[in-house]
């Protein structure tokens, strides 16, 4: 029985036509850069606020040619936690059932990579993703695992590169992860409020990440998310940083960044950025 979806319709739509019709619009006039694109990191606080830079970096790994499979590594994993996999079939999206690769999943738990998640376990990190995968990528089969934020992670990342290659299937890799939280709703106000604020977590916090994470620094991602809380999931970062080194990659590229401010401004606000490798 496929995983039924969690989320309201606030997150994303609801139906076939809406997704592709707000699908388009994110994609609309955009040319993703010429690469043999392996992985790709995507925010996910809601189809709305962040959906566009999510659509961007799916298009662009996409634009590199089919795959068999697409690893998401989903977040909101603290660093004492172990990783969670999704064991199930298929997810249903308003896009069809997105399969699941049940067999990849179970070695994961069998090895002691990761837990399986319980048929009641819900988070929108990987949820907001699967609609995105079915679009871009209709053939291809999804693993879906929570990555904590720690060492764990950057050793998941490897690992699973590892598995995918044994079994000679071509896979892209997504990491799921929102940037600098700032303001009264978040309990993270250092620089205050109004536009100072804004452009400080654009250029300062939510920057260093966003260096890091082009520069293929997974440990480094770690530990700035720990020093300057910007990001609510590190863990996915550096699974997919690691997941791309493995397969030769040296640096990653920065193709979309806003913050929920740009959309709906208020005190309290949220980074996206959107990578790809």
């Amino acid at each position: 029985m496929p995983r039924k979806r969690a989320l309201p319709v606030g997150w994303y739509p609801d139906t076939r036509p809406e997704c592709e019709r707000v699908i388009g619009e994110f994609v609309r006039g955009f040319a993703p850069p010429e690469g043999n694109w392996v992985g790709g990191i995507v925010p996910h606080a809601g189809w709305f606020f962040s959906g566009r830079a999510a659509a961007r970096v799916m298009k662009t790994l996409a634009s590199a040619g089919p795959v068999d499979r697409v690893v998401v590594y989903g977040g909101h994993l603290h660093g004492g936690a172990d990783p969670i996999v999704y064991t199930d079939d298929a997810w249903d999206t308003p896009l069809g059932s997105q399969a699941l690769d049940k067999a990849i999943s179970q070695e994961l738990v069998s090895s002691k990579l990761a837990v399986a998640a319980g048929r009641n376990f819900a988070d929108n990190t990987v949820e907001v993703q699967l609609p995105f995968v079915r679009y871009f990528f209709p053939k291809a089969s999804a693993v879906a695992v929570h990555s904590p934020s720690s060492d764990v992670a950057i050793r998941l990342g490897s690992s699973i590169v590892e598995i995918i290659r044994e079994r000679g299937l071509k896979a892209v890799y997504v990491g799921s992860a929102d940037l600098t939280h700032y303001g009264p709703n978040y309990g993270f106000s250092p620089k205050g409020t109004g536009a100072a604020a804004v452009e400080w977590v654009k250029g300062e916090n939510d920057r260093s990440v966003i260096d890091k994470a082009v520069a293929m620094d997974a440990a480094g991602v770690l530990q700035d998310a720990q020093i300057r809380h910007n990001t609510c999931s590190a863990g996915p970062i550096a699974s997919v940083v690691a997941s791309a080194a493995k397969l030769g990659v040296t640096s990653g590229k920065l193709i979309d960044y806003y913050t929920s401010y740009d959309v709906i401004p208020g005190s309290s606000f949220v980074g996206y950025a959107a990578i790809v490798f």
